[in-house]
């Protein structure tokens, strides 16, 4: 059986994922995704830029013929050509493997192997920004299988990330013990005649194939990686103490957990409350208020902000200065609610969008502020700026710390006054911060759309989605399709009234909640 890099790296990220891979029914795959499909194109974009800095040979061969390929690989290694673009490397291991190495590059260092006075060190081609652990092991592989063709050890492998420092050297005194464990361990799961047990992470399963059949198999279990705040770590320390289910989570005080890794004092009581949250089907209030985040702010009060990456003391009475739960409850005249769409990869905030709402007047009104490449920003920044600056007393509500962070950058990068940005940072009001610091509710998620579709908000675009927005962008700048850029400002719009229905209800809850 082969055994590729490839599947050593999705390993890393989830154990079921290969063993599905190789066993699983395909037909239970999920359509490829939109997103994933332009990572795989911007993979492929960013190894090609990376190539032209080589003089580089490829081994001819029919592809899925390794064999061929790896002959036609090792005659390129024999040769001593400068580099090999996409080379076959082949290598036994023990109990009938095959590992099967790919390296982007192949490029040749002085030194001894098998051919000469020469030898290949492997070149990883990787789309990120930072060497990750599964990058350094998949970096590892390679080092070990050229190790055994060329029949000379390493002593480092190259990776190639995106940004300023995109060079890498991997320490394979470091990392080729942890790989072979990983290797063995992988080898030991093919091994089992049933999938690693499922586990829910939303943030690295979104793009998985397997998804839709791993959650629905985690749905008919109850799983406890269906909780919000069960992560790895913590599931671990839950199964030790035979805490598999929502009623035992429930059930359990937080004095047993607050000690075990991955939990505290704060973390082990929210937990139990969302367990109980989810067990009774309601929203409960949460007790304790934990230590505020750094970017934390609050309408008209604020003590310290760091704002343009320097931290600023903004004057504030004391006697004004307002919980999380007060602020909320404080309903001023005119309210703005803020959301931004952004193309990661160009590192662009192409679209602004502001809902302000004027509940004197009973009127709203939607401003899209819509870069339709990267030189407008600028212009849709300052056009956010004129905007919120005639309501100088609005607070202005985002969910999440994004929105806070990339006026932050955005003030920096455009060197905007200090007078006209901090006065409109201190009127930030993050929603979510707020929400999660004091209620807990029955759902599955605390992303935005999760929260609002509980409370029965339901987008215009059923499959629109951030991720999707950046796909669509991406397609924009491709094809000038204009009725792209419609559907990214009508997701954006419904994302601002869905934080104010979030707000709304809040408000709602915290009154009810304290008459």
């Amino acid at each position: 059986m082969l055994i590729n890099a490839e599947l050593l790296l999705q390993y890393q990220r989830c154990k079921r994922r290969p063993f599905l891979d190789i066993h699983g029914d395909k037909s239970r795959r999920d359509i490829e995704n939109d997103l994933l499909l332009k990572l795989y194109q911007d993979k492929v974009a960013h190894r090609m830029s990376i190539l032209t800095q080589f003089t580089y040979q490829q081994p001819v061969y029919r592809q899925g013929d390794w064999s061929a390929g790896a002959a036609a690989t090792l005659e390129l290694m024999q040769q001593g050509v400068e580099s090999i673009y996409q080379g076959v490397l082949l290598a036994s291991y023990p109990e009938r493997y095959t590992l099967l190495s790919r390296p982007d590059i192949l490029v040749k260092h002085r030194g001894e192997s098998c051919f000469g006075d020469w030898m290949y060190v492997p070149v990883s081609v990787e789309l990120g920004k930072r060497p990750k652990q599964e990058y350094q092991v998949v970096a590892a592989f390679h080092a070990y299988v050229l190790a055994k063709v060329q029949q000379s050890e390493l002593e480092i492998a190259w990776l190639i990330l995106r940004g300023k420092e995109a060079g890498y050297s991997v320490d394979l005194f470091k990392w080729m013990p942890e790989m072979q464990r990983i290797l063995e361990e992988y080898i030991q799961t093919l091994q089992t005649d049933e999938a690693p047990e499922v586990f829910i992470s939303r943030q690295r399963c979104s793009l998985c194939p397997w998804y839709s059949h791993c959650y629905d198999v985690a749905q008919s279990q109850k799983h406890l990686s269906l909780l919000p705040g069960v992560t790895p770590v913590r599931y671990i320390q839950l199964q030790a103490l035979e805490i598999t289910t929502v009623e035992s989570l429930a059930k359990t005080h937080p004095t047993q957990l607050e000690h075990l890794p991955g939990f505290d004092r704060t973390v082990a009581p929210k937990l139990i409350l969302q367990a109980k949250s989810i067990l009774e089907n309601r929203p409960l209030i949460i007790s304790y208020l934990p230590p505020k985040q750094e970017y934390g702010v609050n309408s008209g009060a604020v003590e310290t902000s760091v704002c343009l990456n320097r931290a600023i003391e903004i004057d504030t009475d004391a006697t004004q200065l307002l919980s999380p739960r007060e602020n909320i409850l404080f309903t001023a005249p005119v309210e703005i609610f803020f959301d931004i769409e952004a193309q990661p990869d160009l590192n662009l905030n192409y679209l602004l969008g502001v809902l302000v709402v004027d509940r004197q007047a009973n009127t709203e009104q939607f401003y899209s502020f819509l870069a339709e490449n990267s030189e407008e920003e600028e212009l849709i920044w300052q056009q956010f700026l004129n905007l919120v600056w005639q309501y100088p007393n609005a607070p202005i509500y985002h969910f999440c710390v994004y929105e806070f962070d990339t006026v932050k950058r955005l003030a920096k990068l455009y060197k905007t006054p200090h007078t006209s940005v901090l006065p409109v940072l201190s009127r930030f009001v993050d929603v979510y911060e707020i929400l999660t610091q004091n209620v807990a509710l029955p759902i599955e998620s605390y992303a935005l759309k999760a929260i609002a579709r509980w409370l029965g908000f339901e987008w215009r675009d059923a499959e629109a989605s951030g991720a999707k927005c950046i796909y669509w962008y991406d397609q924009w700048l491709k094809t000038g399709d204009r009725s792209l850029l419609k559907i990214i400002q009508r997701y954006n719009e419904d994302d601002c009234r869905a934080t104010r229905s979030v707000k709304d209800w809040l408000v709602n809850f915290f009154q009810q909640s304290c008459s």
